[in-house]
């Protein structure tokens, strides 16, 4: 394990002075499954609102400050949320609550005038009025992630939705001579010359979600491609590892939000959650098509965000490091911890090198330690390098503990998969 950062809080931050109960293994299947069922407990009922949707801002005590704004992130992901739920805890109100969001999707976000899904809105009275109407990828690949998973918990008008989606998609943003798709529009989609991995990783997800769903090879077949081509054809252009801007003709940009590394989409630097959890999706990817290259790079990626962005002195990997390797973002993420945990456990199972559990389980108590609120329920977003968090603000637009709950869901299929293998595969040598 590597120092990559030292210093201070600054001054005002909040310390997490909360008794943290002991945990005896990280590793076992009801723990993990009541750190959902207690995440779950955060959000409901106080999430659902009756009007249509799910509302989006929530303070630490579980306090909706925010009433009105609705983000397309957020109304995917609380879907992905209740549709887990549903498959592993049975609840018939996870259900519910899965086909309430995903009727809000069309209700709310979608614009019928310019076939598209609207980036933010504002939602009063059972009226929506556009509020940023930008066309995202982004976007459009938490849309299809939401229908596979809705469909997959059996909702049956998520099934139709898929192909639309990905229809939409393909028509609008897909790139056939660079094999990767485009990264905004606007309202009326016209494509920006903006191109980014983020967009192109999330659609991956999505996409095996949907092939997960649907046993329609078209997806897998996509994803592998959108892979291939990020995380071999264009990392050979950023030093071997995914970086997150480009130019249209997909050639890197290296000074793309240079001042603004804590973008909340597109920060400058190497981010090390996206390099685990591409390692993740590289694994996943293997389970339909065992590829003889996606491991050995899973490894590569995991083990280079581990180097370069662990901080020894003050626990848990930092937001983002520089082409040079040195930390640009000291901040930490929750995000970035619940994926590289993720990637980890993924690892372990796969290799059956214990460094990687070892890895899994000294995420794990870091995480438990300062970003889990013991009190209240789910984590706290952000926190300073020496783990104080800036304010009470625990699930602003685009949080809502999908990564997290996520995490733990990978986790349960790795044991899964460790309990049902006659032997572990070795770490192939480098």
């Amino acid at each position: 394990m590597k120092a990559t950062t030292s210093g201070i809080a600054e001054p005002g931050v909040i310390h997490t002075n909360t008794t943290v109960p002991p945990v005896e293994n990280f590793r076992d299947r009801e723990f993990l499954l009541g750190h959902v069922a207690d995440t779950l407990a955060f959000y409901g009922p106080a999430v659902h609102d009756q009007t249509g949707g799910f509302f989006h801002y929530f303070k630490d005590d579980g306090t909706v400050y925010d009433r009105t704004r609705r983000h397309l992130v957020s109304s995917c992901r609380f879907v992905f949320n209740y549709a887990m739920a549903y498959r592993h805890f049975g609840d018939p109100q996870y259900l519910e609550y899965a086909r309430h969001g995903l009727a809000f999707l069309r209700s709310g976000h979608w614009d019928a005038e310019h076939l598209g899904y609207d980036w933010e809105i504002e939602w009063r009275n059972r009226e929506k009025r556009a509020l940023d109407a930008t066309r995202h990828c982004y976007g459009l690949a938490f849309v299809l992630l939401a229908q596979s998973h809705a469909a997959m918990a059996g909702i049956d008008e998520a099934k139709m939705q898929i192909a639309e989606t990905f229809e939409l998609m393909e028509h609008r943003f897909w790139d056939p001579a660079a094999g990767l798709y485009a990264d905004e529009a606007t309202p009326d989609w016209r494509v920006s010359t903006y191109r980014g991995q983020n967009a192109n990783m999330h659609t991956t997800e999505a996409l095996l979600a949907a092939y997960e769903a649907t046993g329609h090879l078209v997806y897998l077949d996509r994803a592998e491609r959108i892979a291939t081509n990020i995380t071999q054809r264009q990392a050979k252009l950023s030093h071997g590892l995914v970086w997150e801007h480009f130019h249209a003709d997909w050639s890197v940009d290296w000074h793309y939000n240079e001042e603004d590394s804590s973008n909340i989409f597109r920060p400058w630097g190497f981010q090390p959650g996206h390099q685990t959890e591409w390692a993740k999706l590289l694994l996943i990817l293997e389970r339909h098509r065992p590829l003889p290259w996606l491991l050995p790079r899973a490894i590569e990626l995991f083990d280079a965000a581990l180097t370069h962005a662990w901080d020894d002195e003050h626990g848990g990997l930092c937001y983002g490091f520089a082409p040079d390797g040195t930390v640009c973002d000291h901040d930490k993420y929750f995000w970035v911890q619940a994926e590289t945990l993720a990637a980890a456990a993924l690892l372990g199972r796969r290799t059956g090198s214990e460094r990687f559990w070892d890895w899994y389980d000294e995420i794990w108590r870091y995480s438990w330690t300062h970003f889990v609120d013991h009190r209240y329920g789910a984590w706290y977003r952000i926190l300073t390098c020496d783990n104080r968090k800036y304010s009470d603000e625990k699930s602003p637009a685009g949080k809502t503990d999908y990564h997290t709950m996520g995490a733990c869901y990978e986790v349960l299929n790795a044991l899964d998969e460790s309990e049902s293998a006659c032997a572990p595969t070795l770490e192939p040598r480098s």
